[in-house]
């Protein structure tokens, strides 16, 4: 499966990509910290945190370490929460200055052969710092971690 990024608008990033399983799955795979830990961010990078506070209101923190001890560390507070359907949420990248959030809209949306569409569509505080991270990389890592759960999934069972 296709992992795609496309910039549709000013401010705007849509990641989308199918996976093989039903929407209640992929949700559960996403939601639940024992399942996070297995499939989130790089292959090569120890994942040390995985904080879910699954509820309008409530923080998230997924973060990693890599082998020189830097951490990548992600948060953020949910905003809406429809089970199996619609996750909206902030997102901040700890290591960067910038305080202003990441605002993401997270869909789960059932495929005609019983898979799950996932689409992610964030609005970032300007396109430059949007821009910032695609060139940072944030492409290729985003593929990869999809790549990852797409895996996990195939043996969750």
């Amino acid at each position: 499966m296709v992992t795609l990024l496309t910039t549709p608008a000013d401010r705007e990033l849509v990641v989308t990509r199918t996976f093989e399983a039903p929407p209640a799955r992929v949700w559960e795979a996403w939601t639940r910290p024992e399942h996070v830990r297995e499939w989130y961010g790089a292959a090569g990078l120890t994942t040390f945190v995985v904080d879910i506070d699954l509820r309008a209101g409530g923080a998230w923190r997924w973060g990693q370490t890599g082998p020189d001890g830097q951490e990548i560390v992600f948060s953020g507070t949910y905003e809406d929460v429809v089970p199996a359907e619609r996750l909206d949420y902030t997102e901040v990248f700890e290591q960067m200055p910038d305080p202003d959030p990441v605002r993401v809209t997270l869909t789960f949306d059932a495929t005609p052969d019983g898979g799950t569409a996932l689409t992610s569509t964030s609005f970032w505080p300007s396109n430059e710092i949007r821009d910032q991270a695609l060139a940072a990389g944030m492409e290729a890592g985003v593929r990869e971690q999809y790549d990852r759960l797409a895996a996990y999934l195939a043996g969750m069972g």
